[in-house]
């Protein structure tokens, strides 16, 4: 499945069966077509070399290096880019302004992960009128056609102090942005993708409750979508501590796109305990989408026990997104036994609009007596 950075519907669910290692080679220059490139040494540190880059360069031009990449079965690419039939990243014309960046996952797929794939993500910074003005980040696989203009190439670039770099440019004053063109979400993004702990202190950062809600909210998604294991402890504590149940009810979002199976747990703890009907709403609405035993215990227990019916609504709706052999049979037994005369409403809305067999049986069987 491909998935988009909108803040909406990326599914990044690991279901691989057997774990296999890629080998650890290294992008580079021969990436790119189309483009004036020169190749350079990093100098005294990365952000140095980068103004100097920038200073010297009155025209757009691209300054371009690789990291380590924080995931071996998830690829890079930009939209509009063109693709093979076994959905390996194609070109990314880096000059389309339409042309975001998006993840693709081998895992959500069931797809066999190639053993000479590159682990290593290109960190792309354009710069127009000596300042850098917009961030990508590909898989080292993808060609990258930069419209003609001056590509840089560096070497030697570590990590830390690409994170550095890329800290920068997120804004921790404004509450607004652009979306998926905005600086910030593009500077967080790529800081997510680092295998590196030092992308973990940032995106700790980030998440600091003295942040503007808009990043700590971008910063959460990327926890899931990327950081495994130490994305989740930070997305734990989130779930507990955050004061905003905006952010909190968007950390239920992460936890859902989180690779880590204990996430299940943490998002089925926030729709049982949380003090916000509207967090606990959204958490089971993401329980709805992993479906399984776990999930479907914990969306029937706020339906019997949350005290408040619009929770115990929303719980409803969510019996109707599990899949049909799972929901259809407990929302039939919602509408039957309930003593919520609102919650056994919903249940028989939701089973109206389910175009499923058993319900009209269920119907067939009410109206008969």
């Amino acid at each position: 499945m491909k998935t988009r950075f909108s803040m909406c519907m990326w599914r990044l669910l690991p279901v691989l069966g057997v774990a296999l290692l890629p080998a650890m080679a290294r992008a580079d220059q021969s990436q790119f077509v189309n483009a004036k490139l020169e190749v350079r040494a990093v100098s005294t540190d990365l952000q140095k070399t980068v103004g100097q880059i920038a200073a010297e360069s009155p025209q757009p031009a691209w300054i371009a290096y690789d990291v380590p990449g924080s995931s071996t079965e998830d690829q890079t690419c930009c939209n509009y880019s063109e693709h093979n039939s076994s959905n390996i990243c194609g070109t990314c014309f880096l000059e389309e302004q339409r042309g975001n960046t998006y993840v693709h996952s081998d895992a959500q797929q069931n797809k066999t992960v190639e053993l000479e794939r590159r682990a290593d993500v290109t960190i792309l910074l354009r710069e127009d009128h000596r300042r850098v003005m917009r961030i990508r980040i590909a898989s080292a696989n993808c060609t990258l056609d930069a419209g003609g203009l001056r590509v840089v190439w560096l070497t030697g670039a570590k990590p830390g102090e690409s994170v550095a770099v890329l800290s920068q440019f997120v804004d921790t004053k404004s509450s607004h942005g652009d979306g998926e063109n905005d600086l910030t979400n593009q500077a967080v993004m790529a800081i997510a993708q680092h295998a590196d702990p030092s992308a973990d202190r940032a995106l700790a950062s980030f998440v600091a409750p003295d942040q503007p809600a808009r990043l700590r909210e971008i910063a959460a998604f990327w926890l899931g979508a990327a950081r495994g294991r130490s994305g989740l402890a930070l997305l734990e504590k989130m779930a507990k501590t955050d004061p905003s149940e905006d952010i909190r009810a968007k950390v239920a979002f992460a936890l859902y796109v989180s690779h880590e199976p204990e996430a299940t747990d943490d998002i089925i703890r926030m729709a049982k305990d949380d003090e916000s009907a509207h967090v606990r709403g959204q958490a089971l609405f993401w329980l709805a989408q992993k479906a399984g035993q776990k999930a479907s215990a914990a969306i029937t227990g706020a339906i019997e026990n949350d005290p408040d019916t619009e929770v115990k609504k929303k719980a409803v709706f969510a019996l109707s997104q599990m899949p049909k052999d799972e929901g259809i049979p407990k929302l039939i037994e919602v509408a039957q036994s309930n003593k919520n005369p609102e919650v056994r409403k919903q249940a028989m809305f939701w089973l109206g609009e389910s175009n499923d067999p058993r319900a009209l049986a269920f119907f067939e069987k009410i109206l008969s007596r």
